[in-house]
């Protein structure tokens, strides 16, 4: 059972855009990151236990060429072996800084060479991959970064060819040295699942077909896919293999945001339809099936929910943003 914490007070509220939160814990310092977006800034804010705000920063996008300010489309922090860093993507291209905002140290130039005049161009679904940063664009082509251990010598490195419509997320769990496995999966408007497995050279293991519905958000873990459509469904797939072991009708409109707590395998799922789910998936020791349970629902009333994440790695807390909505809302396991 969760309850309802502290509220975190915001300078604005967060744009009405899908996965529109991210969160870093730093237990070191007994301190969690919050970070969000809202046309063309990124507000981001430290907080301690009981949720008062300690410091808040506001990172604007790179202009690059053009006269209006581009509108940043995600802020996400990207936990490599050996740095985190804070990678901001817009219409224009896609920004990475020293983890607390504080310097830039890598831009990429979008190309809308092959766009045609009424086709927007934007990047959009961060995530970490080994020491390889992944970023999601418009054309559906999702770029490679390598990283390097300090420095801004950061390096496209490779550009992933699988989807033929724009990325809409990208999930990766640690491949932990193992062969053959599946550590990166991306979606794309049309629904489309690719599971990639990463190295010097990126390999796509399986698509997974849309069927007309688009897929928000999706997550990996333990070698299953978690995806969240725009009908409201949770789906869990083999990642390996793209069967499709569990449909979940799980809320009443448009999923807007999913996450993972890795060490216990709770997933949360967040819809239009107001409500946060909380569920347990294992696999049976049996025949390795996939199995699901329903662990918590929480409604977020009169709010058009636009993230929620969970803020550790055991889900023993999770935070939600809204549109309209100027504060980050906390619950925790009582």
């Amino acid at each position: 059972m969760f309850r309802r914490e502290r509220s975190i007070r915001l300078r604005g509220s967060a744009a009405a855009l899908c996965n529109n939160l991210t969160v870093l814990q730093l237990p070191a310092r007994n301190l969690t990151h919050f970070g969000m977006v809202h046309g063309p800034s990124a507000q981001l804010l430290s907080a301690g236990p009981e949720g008062v705000p300690l410091a808040q920063r506001q990172l604007q996008a790179k202009e690059g060429a053009g006269v209006s300010p581009p509108l940043i489309t995600q802020v996400h922090w990207c936990v490599l072996p050996f740095r985190v860093l804070l990678v901001l993507t817009s219409h224009r291209g896609i920004q990475m800084y020293e983890s607390d905002g504080s310097v830039m140290v890598f831009w990429h130039a979008l190309d809308s060479g092959d766009a045609s005049p009424v086709q927007a161009v934007f990047a959009r679904g961060i995530a970490a991959c080994g020491h390889f940063i992944c970023v999601g664009t418009w054309s559906g082509r999702v770029l490679v970064f390598d990283i390097p251990a300090k420095g801004p010598n950061i390096v496209l490195s490779e550009e992933l060819a699988g989807h033929h419509t724009p990325i809409t997320d990208i999930g990766t769990e640690p491949a932990q040295g193992q062969d053959c496995i599946a550590d990166m999966v991306t979606a794309d408007d049309s629904g489309l699942l690719c599971v990639w497995r990463s190295g010097p050279k990126f390999k796509l293991l399986t698509s997974i077909p849309g069927f007309g519905v688009t897929c928000p958000s999706v997550q990996l873990w333990q070698g299953m896919v978690a995806a969240g459509y725009g009908n409201g469904q949770v789906r869990l797939y083999e990642a390996k293999t793209g069967t499709l072991h569990i449909q979940i009708s799980a809320h009443a409109r448009a999923i807007c945001a999913l996450d993972l707590a890795p060490e216990v395998g709770k997933l949360l799922s967040a819809a239009e339809d107001t409500f946060v789910h909380i569920w347990k998936l294992s696999r049976s020791l049996e025949n390795g099936s996939i199995e699901v349970e329903h662990c918590h629902g929480e409604c977020v009333p009169d709010t058009q929910v636009c993230g929620a994440r969970f803020c550790d790695p055991s889900g023993n807390s999770f935070a939600v943003t809204g549109y309209d909505l100027a504060k980050i809302l906390r619950f925790s396991n009582m």
